[in-house]
Protein backbone atom coordinates (compact mmCIF):
# COMPACT_ATOMS: atom_id res chain seq x y z
CA UNK A 1 0.00 0.00 0.00
CA UNK A 2 1.61 2.90 -1.30
CA UNK A 3 0.66 6.42 0.43
CA UNK A 4 2.42 9.22 -1.44
CA UNK A 5 1.02 11.32 -3.86
CA UNK A 6 2.89 13.02 -6.86
CA UNK A 7 2.20 16.35 -5.71
CA UNK A 8 5.30 18.26 -7.52
CA UNK A 9 7.68 17.02 -9.98
CA UNK A 10 9.94 15.80 -7.20
CA UNK A 11 8.15 13.60 -5.58
CA UNK A 12 6.71 12.49 -9.22
CA UNK A 13 10.46 10.99 -9.60
CA UNK A 14 10.63 9.34 -6.12
CA UNK A 15 7.41 7.55 -6.98
CA UNK A 16 8.08 6.51 -10.19
CA UNK A 17 11.92 5.03 -8.49
CA UNK A 18 9.82 3.50 -5.58
CA UNK A 19 7.37 1.86 -8.26
CA UNK A 20 10.14 0.74 -10.36
CA UNK A 21 11.89 -0.64 -7.16
CA UNK A 22 9.34 -2.37 -6.23
CA UNK A 23 8.84 -4.63 -9.73
CA UNK A 24 6.45 -7.05 -11.09
CA UNK A 25 6.25 -9.16 -8.33
CA UNK A 26 4.06 -7.20 -5.79
CA UNK A 27 0.44 -6.24 -6.13
CA UNK A 28 0.80 -1.93 -5.43
CA UNK A 29 -2.15 -0.30 -4.23
CA UNK A 30 -1.71 3.36 -4.17
CA UNK A 31 -4.18 5.21 -2.28
CA UNK A 32 -3.20 8.52 -0.39
CA UNK A 33 -6.69 9.12 2.10
CA UNK A 34 -8.65 5.73 2.22
CA UNK A 35 -6.10 3.90 3.79
CA UNK A 36 -8.71 1.96 6.87
CA UNK A 37 -11.21 1.23 3.78
CA UNK A 38 -8.45 -0.53 2.12
CA UNK A 39 -6.94 -3.02 4.72
CA UNK A 40 -11.05 -3.61 5.37
CA UNK A 41 -11.02 -4.99 2.17
CA UNK A 42 -8.05 -6.54 1.68
CA UNK A 43 -7.64 -10.17 1.13
CA UNK A 44 -3.64 -10.71 1.28
CA UNK A 45 -2.15 -12.88 3.47
CA UNK A 46 0.51 -9.29 4.32
CA UNK A 47 0.42 -6.38 3.56
CA UNK A 48 3.08 -3.30 4.16
CA UNK A 49 1.63 0.19 4.44
CA UNK A 50 4.00 2.65 3.77
CA UNK A 51 4.06 5.33 4.79
CA UNK A 52 1.79 6.16 7.45
CA UNK A 53 3.38 10.00 8.28
CA UNK A 54 3.12 10.80 4.51
CA UNK A 55 -0.71 9.36 4.92
CA UNK A 56 -1.39 11.38 7.87
CA UNK A 57 -0.28 14.98 6.16
CA UNK A 58 -2.47 13.65 3.49
CA UNK A 59 -5.54 13.67 5.82
CA UNK A 60 -4.41 16.70 7.21
CA UNK A 61 -3.71 18.73 4.04
CA UNK A 62 -7.65 17.35 2.93
CA UNK A 63 -9.34 18.94 6.15
CA UNK A 64 -10.29 15.53 7.31
CA UNK A 65 -10.66 14.60 10.79
CA UNK A 66 -7.80 13.14 11.58
CA UNK A 67 -8.66 11.52 15.27
CA UNK A 68 -12.19 9.82 12.92
CA UNK A 69 -9.32 8.57 10.73
CA UNK A 70 -7.13 6.99 12.94
CA UNK A 71 -9.74 5.55 14.87
CA UNK A 72 -10.76 3.61 11.50
CA UNK A 73 -7.50 3.03 10.76
CA UNK A 74 -6.72 1.04 13.78
CA UNK A 75 -10.07 -0.62 13.87
CA UNK A 76 -9.55 -1.92 10.59
CA UNK A 77 -5.96 -3.17 11.30
CA UNK A 78 -6.89 -4.85 13.93
CA UNK A 79 -9.75 -6.60 12.49
CA UNK A 80 -7.38 -7.54 9.23
CA UNK A 81 -7.23 -11.42 9.13
CA UNK A 82 -3.30 -10.66 7.37
CA UNK A 83 0.03 -9.11 9.14
CA UNK A 84 0.42 -5.82 8.32
CA UNK A 85 3.52 -4.46 8.34
CA UNK A 86 3.27 -0.41 9.12
CA UNK A 87 6.29 2.28 7.73
CA UNK A 88 6.15 5.23 9.63
CA UNK A 89 8.59 8.36 10.29
CA UNK A 90 9.52 9.24 14.29
CA UNK A 91 9.29 13.29 13.84
CA UNK A 92 9.35 13.69 17.51
CA UNK A 93 13.24 13.37 18.54
CA UNK A 94 14.06 16.68 16.95
CA UNK A 95 13.34 19.99 18.36
CA UNK A 96 9.76 21.40 17.95
CA UNK A 97 9.17 24.03 15.24
CA UNK A 98 8.19 27.19 17.08
CA UNK A 99 7.37 29.16 14.35
CA UNK A 100 4.91 27.13 12.34
CA UNK A 101 1.73 25.69 13.97
CA UNK A 102 0.96 23.51 11.37
CA UNK A 103 4.31 21.66 11.95
CA UNK A 104 3.73 21.38 15.46
CA UNK A 105 0.18 19.95 15.03
CA UNK A 106 2.03 17.06 12.21
CA UNK A 107 4.23 16.05 15.00
CA UNK A 108 1.92 15.94 17.60
CA UNK A 109 -0.56 14.07 15.23
CA UNK A 110 2.38 11.73 13.72
CA UNK A 111 3.50 10.62 17.74
CA UNK A 112 -0.20 9.87 18.89
CA UNK A 113 -0.35 8.30 15.60
CA UNK A 114 2.39 6.07 16.16
CA UNK A 115 1.72 5.44 19.51
CA UNK A 116 -1.65 3.89 18.53
CA UNK A 117 -0.35 1.72 16.13
CA UNK A 118 2.51 1.03 18.10
CA UNK A 119 -0.48 -0.27 21.04
CA UNK A 120 -1.69 -2.56 18.47
CA UNK A 121 1.26 -4.31 17.06
CA UNK A 122 2.82 -7.68 17.81
CA UNK A 123 5.88 -6.17 17.02
CA UNK A 124 7.79 -2.44 16.58
CA UNK A 125 11.14 -1.65 15.36
CA UNK A 126 12.98 1.52 15.26
CA UNK A 127 15.18 1.76 12.18
CA UNK A 128 18.44 4.04 13.18
CA UNK A 129 21.37 3.93 10.96
CA UNK A 130 20.33 1.66 8.71
CA UNK A 131 20.00 -0.87 11.74
CA UNK A 132 16.55 -2.40 13.58
CA UNK A 133 16.13 -2.12 17.11
CA UNK A 134 13.61 -4.08 18.64
CA UNK A 135 11.36 -2.09 20.62
CA UNK A 136 8.46 -4.05 21.27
Amino acid sequence: MATAEASDQEMTKRIQHHRAERGEEFTTIEEPIELARVIAEAKFDVMVVDCLTLWLSNIMFANKNCDAEADALVNASQAALGMIIFVTNEVGSGIVPTDNALSREFRDRAGILNQRIGAISDEVYWMVFGQSLRVK
